[in-house]
Formats: C-alpha cells, structure tokens, sequence
C-alpha cells in the first residue's frame, strides 16, 4: 500500500526509489478509506536527517500491509542547522504550529545529538516539550526514538538518564518480559541495533508506571510504554529503523573525530555486527590510527568493512512497527468519526502517493 505525502513535499531520495503519482482529483484517493495520518518528527543531525527519512519510511512501507499511511515531515526550530540542509527543510519540512493545526492518528519523534548534560538544558527543550505535550492529548499512539524517549521520560516523569563507562553501541539481542499487543507473534530474540552514551533503567521506569516489554542482558531496557493522556507513548533505547550501513556510517564518523582530536578515546567496535574477517581488519587499522593520528589515515579504512552489511533486526522492526500501525488502526476504528483520505483531500488540498 503506497505511502501518502504532501503534493511537492516528497523527499528527493524517497521520490527516485519509489516513484511517485500526483493526486489529480478525490477520486485517486477514493479507495483508501482509513488513512492513518503519521508525523514525523525527525530532529537527527544534518548528516543523518535524510538517511532518518529513508530509514522511516521504508520501514513504515514495509510494515503497513494493507493499511494505508499518510506521512508529514516537522523538525525542531531550536536544532542548529547548516545551510546546506536548508534548502531540503524549506521543500519538504512543516513548521511546528502546523502540527499543532493539523489531525494526526500518530506521530513517531526522533532525537538528536545531545550537547548538554542535562536535556533541559538544550535550545530546544522548551519546544520539544510542547509537541510531547501535544501528542499526549492528540495522537492514540507516540513513538519516541533514543534520545526522545530518554526527553519523554525526564519531563513526565522525572527520570533522569544514567551516564555509561563506554557507548552502548551495536546490535543486541533482547527477550520479551512481558506479553502487549506491540510484541505480539514476534520471535525471540528481539534483534534492535543501539547507539548511545546513556540509558534510563527498568527498575527506575517500573517506579513509575512504565511497563517494559522487552530487555537485553547487554543493552538494558530496549522496548517501554506508557499510556499518557490520551496516546499510548512508545519508547525505544534503541533504534530499530535503521538501516543495514548505519553503524557503519557512525563507526568511520566517530573514527573521524578521533583522528581529528575531536575526541581522545578511539571508538569501541559496534558489538554484533562486523563479521570476524572485518574485525580483524579494523582492530589492524585501530593501530595505524593510534600511530599515525590524521584524518587522511581513513583513505585506508579496510574495505571488508566497507560492504553491503546484512540487516539482521529487519524482521524485528517491521513485525513490531506492524503492530504498532494495527493498534492504531484498531483504535482509529473504535472512534465514532474519522476522516476518511477523500475528505483529507478537500481539507489538506492534493496530496502526492508515493508508492
């Protein structure tokens, strides 16, 4: 079932794998009746911003089936950005007071990378807390991804993050503690990736009304909720919409800063994920960085790491975010009323199908 987006506010990268039709008239929007309406908040970092787009939205793609999904992209004001991802934000991005004028079913907000110790410290707190704010009196279910669900804790909560001796970083396997719709028919072990420097704990979270679903003897807590207001809020430490090359990208990134002296510590390998003929290689390389300490020594990055990797949470991520869009969907049709796509069109104008 294609993916519904804004006429004009498709993502280049989407538009060239997917292809795309333009909605000419509410007929071409006729035969799906109940559309759940998505925003995507995606405040990942300039490098990342569009590889979130694609991770998103293939994943959502992959996981709706018959259901068909209308997606509308926001990003925080108070997140620096460089004028090369300008352009991008002005074509395909809203404004956070269209949010807050529009209906949605579901919203899933990302984090970002953090610079301050304390979250609340960050430029854009204030605003971040609007929107959870919002989605707990506006959506039927929130996802909150890493460092947002580490912010969705704090400010309801009052559940502070806990500093690690080194980045949990990899992919892990988890097992289910407790039985939820989110989790349904989904095989053991749970595979997600991670990358952090913090995490929230479970018996911290329990304290506090959270019921985690799933755990990792190395990561800690993966999956929790928590019914807020009126949307059911949906945390992950980590990050199942990930790509195949993501901890890839991160690893030669943090390799990078290392070289530069940005950081003093050279990066610990991502756990799970480099088969052994790449680790032996890039534990070589280790030592030809710490020797010779420039950015040009990444012209000799192995290239057995440098591969198509495998994705080994796929089926993970789409059965879980499956579930997840069945939950709204089942919620959506408990209501008395909802807009059916056709509607949309003549109250949101055309729309493009990006199938």
């Amino acid at each position: 079932m294609p993916l519904l987006l804004d006429m004009g506010r498709v993502p280049t990268r989407w538009r060239e794998k997917k292809g795309f039709c333009h909605g000419e008239s509410h007929s071409d929007y006729l035969p799906f009746t109940n559309v759940v309406r998505i925003a995507l908040v995606n405040n990942m970092p300039d490098p990342a911003l569009e590889d979130t787009e694609m991770q998103f939205f293939g994943l959502l793609d992959a996981a709706s089936g018959d259901l068909p999904l209308f997606l509308k992209l926001y990003s925080l004001s108070g997140i620096a950005r460089s004028d090369r991802v300008q352009p991008h934000l002005k074509r395909c991005y809203f404004g956070i007071d269209d949010l807050r004028n529009d209906h949605f079913d579901a919203a899933i907000i990302t984090g970002t990378e953090p610079h301050q110790p304390d979250l609340r410290q960050e430029p854009y707190w204030a605003e971040l807390v609007g929107v959870l704010e919002w989605a707990e009196s506006n959506t039927i279910s929130t996802v909150l991804s890493c460092l947002a669900a580490h912010a969705g804790v704090l400010n309801s909560d009052g559940i502070q993050r806990h500093r690690l001796s080194d980045k949990r970083f990899g992919v892990f396997d988890s097992r289910k503690v407790r039985e939820h719709p989110l989790t349904a028919q989904i095989a053991s072990p749970v595979r997600f990736p991670h990358s952090r420097w913090n995490e929230v704990r479970a018996d911290e979270l329990e304290a506090r009304g959270y019921a985690v679903l799933t755990q990792s003897e190395r990561a800690g807590v993966d999956l929790f909720v928590k019914q807020k207001g009126k949307s059911l809020f949906v945390h992950f430490q980590g990050h199942p919409e990930y790509g195949a090359q993501t901890l890839q990208k991160e690893y030669r990134r943090d390799i990078k800063r290392f070289l530069r002296r940005e950081r003093e510590t050279y990066p610990s390998l991502p756990e799970g994920y480099f088969d052994p003929a790449a680790t032996e290689a890039l534990a070589d390389f280790e030592k030809r960085a710490w020797s010779d300490r420039r950015e040009e020594v990444m012209e000799h990055f192995p290239a057995s790491a440098e591969g198509l990797f495998e994705s080994t949470w796929t089926s993970s991520a789409t059965g879980l975010y499956g579930n997840w869009l069945r939950y709204i969907a089942s919620r959506q049709a408990q209501a008395t009323t909802f807009p059916s796509a056709a509607q949309l069109y003549h109250q949101s104008g055309k729309r493009s199908l990006v199938s």
